[in-house]
């Protein structure tokens, strides 16, 4: 197996999301953190790439930017409507311990 995925939250993701996942050993940053509030969702998604991270946000505008082809190393779509924190926090956790960082290469993964 290859190199662990590692995360990038965008800004509507919770912190408490990033510390759950810490607490587990697993890499992540987060917008907020970085200092990155505000910037567009294609910088977002480049500053991702840029570290081979995958995006986790429940932002839609990231769906367009995987379909029309943009580079990146997986975006994670949290559709709120149907996964709750709790429920998000394992389909992380799942990602991280099945799947390395080439497997989520241009992957989209809903969760």
């Amino acid at each position: 197996m290859g190199d662990k995925v590692r995360f990038h939250f965008d800004e509507h993701v919770p912190f408490l999301i990033a510390q759950a996942l810490r607490r587990r050993g697993i890499d992540v940053t987060t917008t907020q953190e970085l200092g990155l509030r505000g910037v567009d969702d294609h910088a977002q998604l480049s500053h991702a790439a840029s570290g081979k991270r995958v995006m986790v946000t429940a932002d839609a505008d990231y769906l367009r930017l995987h379909a029309s082809g943009v580079a990146h190393y997986g975006i994670a779509f949290w559709r709120q409507a149907s996964c709750g924190r709790r429920e998000l926090i394992r389909g992380l956790v799942l990602i991280h311990d099945v799947l390395d960082v080439d497997d989520m290469r241009q992957r989209l993964e809903y969760l």
